[in-house]
């Protein structure tokens, strides 16, 4: 089993490698969804769709309808969430946080841990420079 603190530390490994470069890259291409799509393919089942935020944001502005909460911060993440995927590695999971910087971290890290589907929702709840966000889309949200 991975550990959480072996995919926290893999960006730092490829900046002492001397790769900085890359991990300040958007994820590369395929890799991202809008937070309609998302919202579109987490209700239809073909997509776990993971809220990587903190609590305090959830009670803020709910979460994702259809989105699993777990805080990235969580001393057993990895462990949630390969239960959360059932145990395959190769299922479509997408994070969102709030405005797609977490979320994008995280998924290349839980990519070069080995997971091979993993999306970013890269305008997060609150909207970036690559769209409005979950909010102003009037997605739905849920706050318990």
């Amino acid at each position: 089993m991975l550990s959480r603190r072996l995919v926290l530390s893999l960006p730092l490994a490829f900046v002492a490698a001397g790769s900085a470069y890359t991990l300040m890259q958007p994820a590369q291409a395929g890799q991202t969804l809008d937070a309609e799509t998302a919202f579109q393919r987490a209700q239809a089942g073909n997509l776990l769709l993971i809220d990587i935020r903190q609590p305090d944001e959830w009670a803020d502005t709910g979460s994702p309808e259809g989105a699993q909460r777990l805080d990235l911060r969580s001393p057993d993440f990895l462990d949630r969430l390969s239960e959360l995927a059932e145990g395959d590695t190769d299922r479509p999971i997408a994070l969102i946080c709030a405005t797609g910087g977490r979320s994008a971290r995280t998924a290349r890290a839980l990519t070069a841990a080995g997971f091979t589907n993993v999306l970013d929702v890269s305008e997060g709840m609150l909207g970036s420079s690559a769209g409005p966000g979950w909010l102003a889309r009037g997605l739905p949200t849920v706050t318990n």
